[in-house]
């Protein structure tokens, strides 16, 4: 297959899979960013239809890059020249330093930066190793992120598809999508060894602030990162969560993924604090106490949830699903299964 034509089909199903992200979850159609308010009492959560499944693309660049770096500066240059339509190719070594992009792409003409795991972004000493600021339609796609304070930052990012990386040997968290960054897809990555020095904030995924930071943030406002997708990662040997969810946050789903513990200073594998998330068909092993965990941190929030056809081999004390607050604002259905999970599937009713 001629690799031009490989890369758009690839790159357009996960155009299409992200817009029918927001379509199905916003319930407006189209691409609407606007903040959705937390739903109100009623009837019991039902998952809406979830967005097709679409294979992650792999290491390395399947379409021919428009430029090809060589060092970090080589690398600085591009991300600071970075125009609609540019393919950003990482050539094998080692790039060292912080690194920010602040341009952004289109839905036609998305900015790439690809390349195989033998390139590595090495942030040793610097607070991101990789971070897009302002920065939309963008595809990141097969390379390695390896150290710093934080792995990879997304600010106010809106429409990025994160794929295929690996990330590891974090001081903190590994990805983190913050300051309304919503409609992204997070898929096919490989995530590991987090919380190096900060054990407490070694989350693997971390979805929107805490709500004692959104005076720093977001002006005081909840941190509506909306509507991501994170979907068939694996993701290992994290000190915090695997996915950290929190309020604040509306209608993302977490779909296929694969959680292997133990978290040294976390309940569960996925901690949901958000409202209308889909938790859908993951797969996890080891945990301290749960498997998947819904907490309530306001008033409003940690409410339709729906988890369903997830596996939990918790080797724990806890269950396998705990919704810890609004029990019967939240569904697990019975298609779920816990094993080795101390007190059973889940405390509430499945139906």
């Amino acid at each position: 297959m001629n690799p031009h034509t490989n890369w758009s089909r690839r790159a357009g199903l996960a155009g299409a899979s992200a817009a029918l992200l927001a379509f199905t979850l916003s319930g407006c159609g189209g691409d609407s960013e606007q903040p959705q308010p937390p739903s109100q009492p009623g009837g019991p959560p039902q998952a809406a239809p979830a967005a097709p499944t679409v294979p992650p693309l792999g290491p390395g660049c399947p379409k021919p890059g428009t430029v090809t770096v060589h060092n970090a500066q080589e690398l600085k240059s591009a991300l600071t020249g970075a125009k609609p339509g540019a393919v950003i190719e990482l050539a094998a070594g080692t790039y060292t330093g912080g690194f920010a992009a602040e341009a952004s792409g289109s839905k036609a003409q998305p900015i790439v930066l690809c390349g195989k795991r033998d390139a590595v972004l090495d942030g040793s000493g610097a607070n991101y190793t990789l971070h897009l600021e302002n920065a939309s339609y963008w595809e990141v796609v097969g390379f390695t992120i390896r150290g710093g304070q934080k792995g990879l930052m997304v600010d106010q990012g809106q429409h990025n598809l994160i794929d295929s990386l690996e990330i590891e040997q974090v001081e903190q968290e590994a990805l983190h999508l913050r300051k309304n960054s919503s409609n992204n897809v997070v898929r096919g990555n490989v995530i590991h060894n987090t919380g190096l020095k900060d054990s407490q904030f070694g989350e693997g995924v971390y979805i929107g602030t805490a709500e004692k930071n959104w005076p720093r943030y977001t002006g005081g406002q909840p941190d509506r990162s909306d509507r991501n997708l994170i979907e068939a990662n694996t993701i290992s040997d994290t000190t915090s969560e695997a996915v950290d969810i929190k309020e604040g946050t509306t209608g993302g789903i977490v779909r296929g993924n694969t959680f292997t513990g133990p978290s040294s200073d976390a309940e569960s594998w996925v901690n949901v604090k958000g409202n209308g998330w889909q938790i859908l068909g993951n797969t996890g092993r080891g945990s301290s106490q749960d498997g998947f965990s819904v907490h309530q941190i306001l008033d409003g929030w940690g409410v339709d949830n729906v988890f369903d056809g997830n596996t939990a081999v918790v080797d724990g004390p806890g269950y396998g699903i705990n919704v810890t607050k609004n029990k019967d604002r939240n569904r697990v259905t019975c298609s779920n299964k816990a094993e080795s999970a101390g007190k059973g599937l889940t405390n509430i009713d499945c139906s």
